[in-house]
Protein backbone atom coordinates (compact mmCIF):
# COMPACT_ATOMS: atom_id res chain seq x y z
CA UNK A 1 0.00 0.00 0.00
CA UNK A 2 2.59 2.57 1.37
CA UNK A 3 4.77 1.78 -2.52
CA UNK A 4 1.83 2.45 -4.88
CA UNK A 5 1.49 5.71 -2.84
CA UNK A 6 4.49 6.44 -3.06
CA UNK A 7 4.93 5.60 -6.66
CA UNK A 8 1.45 7.90 -7.23
CA UNK A 9 3.01 11.30 -5.62
CA UNK A 10 5.78 10.67 -7.92
CA UNK A 11 4.07 9.99 -10.86
CA UNK A 12 1.74 13.27 -10.18
CA UNK A 13 5.05 15.52 -9.08
CA UNK A 14 6.69 14.54 -12.85
CA UNK A 15 3.10 15.28 -14.81
CA UNK A 16 3.41 18.85 -12.94
CA UNK A 17 6.88 19.16 -13.42
CA UNK A 18 6.18 18.34 -17.62
CA UNK A 19 3.24 20.88 -17.36
CA UNK A 20 5.22 23.76 -15.89
CA UNK A 21 8.32 23.37 -18.66
CA UNK A 22 6.57 22.53 -21.68
CA UNK A 23 3.44 24.87 -21.19
CA UNK A 24 3.46 27.45 -18.16
CA UNK A 25 7.42 28.66 -18.39
CA UNK A 26 7.02 29.54 -21.90
CA UNK A 27 3.70 30.88 -22.03
CA UNK A 28 5.23 33.43 -18.88
CA UNK A 29 8.25 33.93 -21.16
CA UNK A 30 5.97 34.77 -24.21
CA UNK A 31 3.66 37.28 -22.34
CA UNK A 32 6.98 38.69 -20.65
CA UNK A 33 8.60 39.90 -24.17
CA UNK A 34 5.23 41.07 -25.31
CA UNK A 35 4.47 42.91 -22.43
CA UNK A 36 8.28 44.33 -23.40
CA UNK A 37 7.62 44.92 -26.79
CA UNK A 38 4.36 47.01 -26.60
CA UNK A 39 5.92 49.43 -23.68
CA UNK A 40 9.41 49.98 -26.28
CA UNK A 41 6.60 51.40 -29.09
CA UNK A 42 7.47 54.54 -30.04
CA UNK A 43 5.74 57.46 -32.90
CA UNK A 44 7.80 55.70 -36.39
CA UNK A 45 7.47 52.10 -35.72
CA UNK A 46 6.16 49.89 -38.31
CA UNK A 47 3.52 47.67 -36.63
CA UNK A 48 1.45 44.71 -37.69
CA UNK A 49 -2.19 44.30 -36.16
CA UNK A 50 -3.60 40.80 -35.30
CA UNK A 51 -5.94 41.88 -37.93
CA UNK A 52 -3.05 41.70 -40.17
CA UNK A 53 -3.09 45.03 -40.62
CA UNK A 54 -0.05 47.23 -41.26
CA UNK A 55 1.04 50.83 -40.32
CA UNK A 56 3.04 53.43 -38.88
CA UNK A 57 2.97 54.22 -35.61
CA UNK A 58 1.64 57.85 -35.71
CA UNK A 59 0.79 58.37 -31.50
CA UNK A 60 1.54 56.40 -28.81
CA UNK A 61 -0.82 56.75 -25.33
CA UNK A 62 -2.06 54.90 -22.15
CA UNK A 63 -3.97 51.85 -23.66
CA UNK A 64 -4.01 52.32 -27.91
CA UNK A 65 -2.12 53.45 -30.36
CA UNK A 66 -3.24 55.40 -33.53
CA UNK A 67 -1.75 53.61 -36.66
CA UNK A 68 -1.30 55.65 -39.84
CA UNK A 69 -2.18 52.86 -42.66
CA UNK A 70 -2.36 54.93 -45.95
CA UNK A 71 -1.72 58.45 -46.67
CA UNK A 72 -5.27 60.01 -45.78
CA UNK A 73 -6.38 56.47 -43.19
CA UNK A 74 -5.63 56.76 -39.66
CA UNK A 75 -7.00 54.14 -37.06
CA UNK A 76 -6.78 53.91 -33.46
CA UNK A 77 -5.64 50.38 -32.05
CA UNK A 78 -5.54 48.67 -27.98
CA UNK A 79 -1.80 47.87 -27.76
CA UNK A 80 -2.95 44.70 -26.91
CA UNK A 81 -4.17 44.60 -30.73
CA UNK A 82 -0.61 44.40 -31.92
CA UNK A 83 1.20 41.39 -32.67
CA UNK A 84 4.79 42.55 -34.32
CA UNK A 85 6.58 45.80 -33.95
CA UNK A 86 9.18 46.70 -36.39
CA UNK A 87 11.46 50.09 -35.99
CA UNK A 88 11.75 51.88 -39.12
CA UNK A 89 15.67 51.44 -38.56
CA UNK A 90 14.84 47.62 -39.48
CA UNK A 91 12.69 48.67 -42.48
CA UNK A 92 14.54 50.51 -43.71
CA UNK A 93 17.68 47.66 -44.14
CA UNK A 94 15.41 44.73 -44.45
CA UNK A 95 15.01 45.47 -48.23
CA UNK A 96 18.42 45.67 -48.81
CA UNK A 97 19.05 42.34 -47.47
CA UNK A 98 16.28 40.99 -49.23
CA UNK A 99 18.27 42.29 -52.60
CA UNK A 100 21.47 41.00 -51.76
CA UNK A 101 20.31 37.87 -50.98
CA UNK A 102 18.48 37.98 -54.35
CA UNK A 103 21.38 38.73 -56.07
CA UNK A 104 23.66 35.93 -54.19
CA UNK A 105 20.85 33.30 -56.03
CA UNK A 106 21.17 35.20 -59.08
CA UNK A 107 24.93 34.62 -58.45
CA UNK A 108 24.57 30.78 -57.86
CA UNK A 109 22.21 29.78 -60.39
CA UNK A 110 24.53 31.51 -62.98
CA UNK A 111 27.36 29.53 -62.05
CA UNK A 112 25.18 26.05 -61.33
CA UNK A 113 23.77 27.04 -64.85
CA UNK A 114 27.51 25.43 -66.33
CA UNK A 115 27.31 22.10 -65.61
CA UNK A 116 23.49 21.26 -66.06
CA UNK A 117 23.01 21.46 -70.57
CA UNK A 118 19.84 21.75 -71.74
CA UNK A 119 17.93 22.65 -68.34
CA UNK A 120 15.09 25.86 -68.45
CA UNK A 121 13.92 27.54 -65.54
CA UNK A 122 11.11 29.82 -65.52
CA UNK A 123 13.99 32.01 -64.10
CA UNK A 124 16.06 31.87 -66.66
CA UNK A 125 13.49 32.87 -69.25
CA UNK A 126 12.83 35.64 -66.89
CA UNK A 127 16.66 36.80 -66.72
CA UNK A 128 16.72 36.81 -70.63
Amino acid sequence: MQGQMTTTIITFVLIILIFYFLIIRPQKKRDKETKAMLAAMKKGDRVVTIGGIHGTIITVKDQTVVVKVDDAARIEFSKSAISTVTSKDAAKTAPKKTEEKAEEKKAEEKGGEAGSIGVDSASDKKDE
